[in-house]
């Protein structure tokens, strides 16, 4: 009681300080969650929040706030609304998202009749160019994989080559593999594979580095139409209230984003990640220019370890319940990929590295143990980007270890419809362990991986706090021990992830001083019955306390 009333009183006194000049904007008549590491999370009695010059100058009661008004202050009644920090997305492809947004919409097909059919409307749409995007999932059918020759009488001459959910595996139509010269005789590349008939012909279906082989021949998109692309998917991300999404993209998304904000026209925060085998020339443009700013940031770097789960391609110890031939597979080198892991840590650079198979985070962890071993104390915040299938021993070290496990909720109420008859009900209980993460002291930090999953960390939070699976068969939540609560959802949409981007300072919460990036949300996802929180939507989306979406 003494510390809450402390609390009210130092809140009281930050707008009675403030109060020689008035504020831009005030929100008031709600309840202000100002998230993790404040001493304000004690929250009775805050209502209202003030904003001057981009940041939060005070939050409080309404009175002590409404103090602050000016003649040019601008009023947001809040009518008893919950309002949060900036939710940030700590995994997307974003530019890929935008593009999604323009193409073939395979995400919904049930059956193999819609997905044909879906296909050979986009293809009378668009006759003259590549067929791309589709995010399609063979589970909504019973798990047989597509095949060209589905597609092939509605596509004739135009290439299609759409992929799976997770982007670790896509279809081709005949047309497509002939401009990539993908045969019956050609081999299997190194980390990928190209599944065939008992004849040996290719199906059409490419997995993980197999996919290259088409996506090398399919036309760049150009600047104008990436420019078109980051801004559908900024009016994306802003009406789900995300204002800060680390992409894990390419230098030429970089150049993109680099281009609007030069032009001041970057509506959300990025933190632009790039292929870690580029390493050097990242090294370089931090010695050049620096990391950006708190609007567009670099110096981080992705890879992989292995494929996906859903794609049978995700590394395990033992086999697949369902392909007992495998085991998943490596995706990059290992001896190269851990000489790029030390390397790049040495220079000073951001890891974050897939992996979804146990034995896959086991490697990883190992090189990271190793990679400080060899390169001695620093702030590096490695990242494991899914963490998503973990041994007890993986999830202590995620604690014990200061690595940060950046994980999709939302898969877990996808996979969970099937993930058990891929890997068997013991490896699943340790399957987005978010419970068991947190209980470990692990750093949790929550993204969508979009395009595979939705960009909307409502829904996260609903899949992370329920775990009721998509398709209604898991009301109490599929392996419901690893549930979370509310207030450590939001925390690892919001303070968890400002810290896994190098933005804690900045962002996360809504203490006084910091940006005054937040979401005013339609109702209180705090109070309201966890199963209703799906219905949850963003009323309001701000950056730097400017209206960048309203409903």
């Amino acid at each position: 009681m003494l510390r809450l009333i402390a609390v009210l009183v130092w809140g009281m006194g930050m707008a009675t300080q403030a109060s020689a000049q008035t504020a831009d904007l005030i929100l008031a008549g709600g309840r202000i969650w100002t998230g993790p590491g404040s001493l304000l999370t004690a929250r009775e009695g805050l209502t209202a929040l003030a904003v001057r010059s981009g940041r939060v100058v005070a939050v409080g009661s309404d009175s002590a706030i409404l103090a602050l008004t000016g003649a040019g202050t601008r009023r947001v009644p809040l009518n008893g609304r919950r309002v949060v920090p900036g939710l940030i997305d700590n995994h997307t492809h974003f530019l890929a998202g935008g593009f999604t947004l323009a193409g073939v919409q395979l995400r919904d097909a049930a059956t193999p009749q819609e997905f044909i059919r879906r296909v050979g409307q986009h293809v009378a749409a668009n006759p003259e160019s590549w067929v791309v995007g589709g995010t399609w999932d063979h589970e909504l059918w019973g798990g047989d994989l597509p095949r060209r020759d589905w597609i092939d009488s509605v596509s004739g001459a135009t290439p299609v080559f759409v992929q799976r959910l997770d982007g670790h595996m896509g279809l081709a139509n005949s047309r497509a593999l002939v401009l990539a010269g993908i045969s019956s005789g050609t081999a299997d590349p190194p980390g990928g594979a190209i599944v065939r008939t008992p004849n040996g012909d290719p199906t059409g279906i490419l997995k993980d580095e197999a996919q290259s082989l088409v996506e090398r021949v399919i036309p760049p998109p150009s600047g104008a139409e990436r420019d078109r692309a980051l801004r559908a998917a900024v009016d994306y991300a802003l009406a789900h209230g995300v204002t800060l999404v680390t992409d894990m993209g390419s230098w030429d998304n970089l150049a993109t984003y680099r281009r609007a904000h030069a032009r001041g026209d970057l509506r959300v925060r990025v933190y632009s990640v790039v292929p870690l085998a580029s390493w050097q020339r990242l090294a370089e443009l931090v010695r050049r220019e620096g990391r950006g700013d708190d609007r567009l940031a670099w110096g981080g770097l992705k890879a992989f370890v292995d494929g996906s789960l859903g794609s049978t391609t995700a590394w395990f110890y033992q086999p697949y319940a369902d392909a007992s031939e495998t085991r998943g597979l490596v995706v990059t080198d290992t001896t190269q990929l851990r000489r790029w892991i030390v390397d790049a840590d040495a220079a000073g650079l951001h890891v974050m590295v897939h992996a979804i198979g146990d034995r896959a985070n086991d490697w990883l962890l190992d090189t990271y143990r190793d990679a400080r071993s060899l390169n001695g104390l620093r702030d590096r915040r490695f990242r494991i980007e899914h963490a998503q299938h973990l041994t007890a021993a993986a999830i202590r070290r995620l604690g014990a270890e200061g690595v940060t496990p950046s994980m999709q909720p939302y898969h877990a109420i996808d996979d969970g419809r099937w993930a058990e008859k891929r890997i068997g009900r013991e490896r699943c209980e340790t399957t987005y362990a978010f419970r068991s993460l947190f209980d470990a002291g692990a750093r949790v930090t929550f993204g969508s991986d979009w395009t595979v999953a939705p960009m909307d960390p409502i829904q996260g939070i609903y899949a992370a706090v329920t775990r009721r699976t998509l398709d209604g068969a898991n009301p109490g939540g599929w392996v419901p021990s690893q549930r979370i609560n509310v207030e450590e959802a939001l925390l690892a949409y919001t303070a968890n992830n400002a810290y896994a981007s190098y933005r804690e300072n900045v962002l996360g919460t809504l203490d006084v001083g910091k940006y005054a990036d937040l979401v005013v949300l339609s109702e209180d996802i705090l109070a309201i019955p966890p199963e209703e929180i799906s219905q949850v939507r963003v009323d309001m989306t701000m950056i730097e306390g400017e209206i960048v979406f309203e409903r």
